[in-house]
């Protein structure tokens, strides 16, 4: 069996124990990935999603989703995750850094990251600049719930906007 092969149908059974609540085996089979072929960077995102959403390790997770940047930039998923992580933890100047690059990635959805810019700049109270981030979000979707969440957040950040300027 070829070795790229092999190391995604592990990947798959990672994504099995993950879905079926068996953390450590995912754990386990990611680390053997890894130990495999220490490039392949799709297991360090998976692992990293572990650390960020299960384990709550944080710092061991933002070294791994850096980890896969560095092996697998052009891996979609690992921008959406790490993106999470860093607004988690209100890392606002790695996040627009992140965000730059994601914008520019082949299958990327743009109207997720630009909606992650907005996230990022109605956390830091930059009303303006997050509505129009926003709409970016809305004029790049095709899907009728993400539009109806988008506006959702235009809204919440205009209320904002009004009460933080009433202050």
């Amino acid at each position: 069996m070829d070795n790229s092969v092999m190391l995604e149908e592990m990947l798959n059974n990672a994504n099995t124990a993950i879905k079926e609540n068996r953390y450590e085996d995912a754990s386990s089979i990611l680390e053997e990935i890894i130990s495999i072929d220490p490039n392949f960077g799709k297991a360090y995102n998976h692992l990293a999603y572990l650390y960020d959403t299960k384990f709550r390790a944080y710092e061991k997770a933002e070294t791994l989703y850096t980890l896969c940047l560095e092996k697998s930039p052009e891996y979609p998923p690992l921008y959406y995750n790490f993106a999470m992580l860093l607004s988690n933890l209100e890392k606002w100047e790695d996040l627009k850094n992140l965000l730059d690059k994601a914008i520019h990635v082949v299958g990327i959805t743009k109207s997720t990251i630009y909606n992650e810019y907005g996230i990022m700049y109605e956390q830091q109270n930059k009303f303006d600049t997050a509505i129009e981030y926003y709409k970016k979000s809305a004029l790049s979707t095709i899907d009728n719930n993400a539009l109806k969440r988008i506006k959702t957040s235009i809204d919440r950040t205009k209320q904002k906007k009004a009460i933080h300027y009433d202050l």
